[in-house]
């Protein structure tokens, strides 16, 4: 019995902390793309200009699809909540699918920006800017299906309620940050053209 309960606080303590190495990482990305936007109006205010270019629509749909996913993540946390593992199951591969959708559309608006000669290297940081910021953002969001991945395979697996609802815990953080995220960078760039 001793050994039981022994066993559930190291497994308690595990999960807090890797859960705030989560945050510790979400901390320090929100540093990290709070100094690129800064740097961004920094060179705006010197410069006197911005990127001058109307962003591009896939832009505006990856928004959505991210957003959507989100909403998703959020039905899978509650499906498990309410024991429906398959429900769970679900939701989570509609939230890997259009977190791929994402990708996907980011890379058809960075091309769209290419076909209009806004390249990356160029005399204007701003424009270079634009493929920084989503470009690491990109990077998180793969990171984020790793955390999503993870989740559905617990899923698949059958662990107890309490592993599943720490996967599904960790993937949610993660995930509803990269979204609030991208919404900040879409919104940023948009008012900052």
């Amino acid at each position: 019995m001793v050994s039981t309960i022994q066993q559930q606080e190291e497994i308690t303590i595990g999960f807090k902390s890797k859960k705030f190495l989560v945050w510790l990482f979400v901390v320090s990305s929100t540093i990290m793309f709070g100094g690129w936007t800064s740097y961004y109006l920094v060179f705006m205010a010197s410069k006197g200009k911005g990127h001058g270019l109307v962003l591009p629509q896939y832009f505006t749909y990856s928004t959505i699809v991210l957003i959507a996913s989100s909403v998703f993540l959020f039905l899978a946390a509650r499906s498990l909540k309410q024991g429906n593992r398959s429900r769970q199951r679900q939701f989570l591969w509609i939230t890997f699918i259009l977190g791929v959708a994402f990708g996907v559309l980011q890379y058809l608006g960075w091309d769209s920006l290419v076909q209009t000669r806004a390249n990356l290297v160029n005399n204007n940081a701003a424009i270079s800017m634009i493929y920084v910021v989503s470009g690491f953002h990109l990077l998180h969001i793969v990171g984020g299906l790793g955390f999503i991945i993870n989740s559905i395979a617990g899923s698949y697996k059958q662990v107890s309620q309490e592993v599943a609802e720490f996967k599904q815990d960790i993937a949610s953080i993660f995930w509803h940050f990269i979204d609030i995220l991208w919404i900040y960078l879409y919104v940023f760039l948009l008012l900052n053209s």
